[in-house]
C-alpha cells in the first residue's frame, strides 16, 4: 500500500498566512486596515501594469497601501535596473512584514532598484520626490468624502506632469450597501463615488475589469494633466507644479451635500470592502 505525503506548497502556504494577517489586522487595528484579504494574483498584476508599460527611462513608483505585499512583489520583480520604489503602509505590522519582503527578495539587488518601506499615511508623507507611477492600494470607498478628496489631491500632487495614478474599486459594493447598510453609510459611498467620478472624468485614460480576482474589480488609470504656467494659475485645481514657490496649497474640497464628511483621521468605515490596507 502506498502511502501518500501532502505536498508542501510555499505560494500556497505564504498566502493562507497573509489571508489570516488581514483578518486579525481588520479586527485589531481597523483604523490602519481596511481589508480582510489581500488583493489576488491578477488583481496585483493589472495594478503594475503602467509600470510594465514603461520602457523610457527607470521609473520612480510608490506604492501607497501595500499590507502584505501582493503588488510590492509584482513592482519587484518588473523594475529595471536603477528604478526606484517607495512603498508606504502605515499598519506597523504590515509595515514590518514588507521590510523582511523587501530584504529577503532577490529583485532588487540584483538590478539596482532602490526600494524603501515606510510607515506612514500618503497624506502626510513628507518628501519632495515626484514619482512617474503611483500605485494605490487604499480602500478609498471606506473612507469619509474629504479623506478621499485629501488623498487623491496629494497622489496628484506627488506625481510628475503626465505621470500615471493606477487605483482599483471592488464591483458592486454600492448596490451591496444601499441594500443592506444603514442610509448614513449608503449616502457616504455614494458620495466617494461622486468625487472619485470627478476625477476619473478629468483624469482617466483607461481603465478594465478583472474578473479573475474574488471578488472582479474594476482598476482604473489617471494621468496627472500637463498644464501650461498660465492654465496652472488660472485653475483652482489642487494639482500644482512641484517646483513651484510657496507653501503647498490645501486641496479644494469636493463636498456633497448631505454626505458624512466630518474632519478629523481618516477612519475607515466599518464594511471593509477593497483588498488594500489603511496607509
Amino acid at each position: 500500500m502506498n502511502e501518500r505525503t501532502p505536498s508542501y506548497h510555499p505560494v500556497r502556504a505564504r498566502r493562507r498566512a497573509e489571508g489570516w494577517m488581514f483578518l486579525v489586522e481588520a479586527v485589531r487595528d481597523p483604523r490602519t486596515t481596511g481589508a480582510v484579504a489581500p488583493s489576488g494574483r491578477a488583481l496585483a498584476r493589472a495594478l503594475s501594469e503602467p509600470v510594465r508599460a514603461r520602457s523610457s527611462r527607470p521609473p520612480a513608483v510608490l506604492e501607497a497601501g501595500a499590507g502584505t505585499g501582493a503588488v510590492t512583489r509584482e513592482l519587484m520583480a518588473l523594475l529595471p535596473r536603477g528604478s526606484r520604489l517607495d512603498v508606504v503602509e502605515a499598519n506597523p505590522r504590515f509595515a514590518e512584514r514588507l521590510r523582511r519582503l523587501v530584504a529577503a527578495h532577490p529583485g532588487p539587488a540584483s538590478r539596482s532598484v532602490e526600494v524603501t518601506v515606510k510607515q506612514a499615511y500618503v497624506e502626510d508623507l513628507a518628501t519632495d520626490r515626484r514619482y512617474d507611477v503611483i500605485v494605490s492600494g487604499l480602500p478609498l470607498t471606506n473612507f469619509a468624502p474629504r479623506d478621499v478628496e485629501r488623498i487623491m489631491a496629494r497622489y496628484l500632487e506627488l506625481l510628475r506632469p503626465g505621470g500615471t495614478l493606477v487605483c482599483f474599486a471592488y464591483l458592486g459594493t454600492r448596490r451591496a450597501r444601499a441594500l443592506f447598510a444603514s442610509r448614513a453609510e449608503a449616502r457616504r459611498h455614494a458620495a466617494v463615488d461622486d468625487v472619485m467620478a470627478a476625477y476619473r472624468h478629468r483624469c482617466a485614460t483607461g481603465r478594465r475589469t478583472v474578473w479573475a480576482n474574488l471578488p472582479p474589480a474594476r482598476v482604473w488609470h489617471l494621468r496627472r494633466p500637463l498644464l501650461s504656467a498660465q492654465d496652472s494659475a488660472a485653475s483652482p485645481d489642487p494639482v500644482r507644479s512641484p517646483d513651484a514657490a510657496g507653501p503647498r496649497s490645501s486641496p479644494v474640497p469636493h463636498v456633497v451635500p448631505g454626505s458624512p464628511d466630518s474632519p478629523g483621521p481618516r477612519t475607515p468605515s466599518g464594511v471593509q470592502d477593497s483588498p488594500g490596507s489603511r496607509i
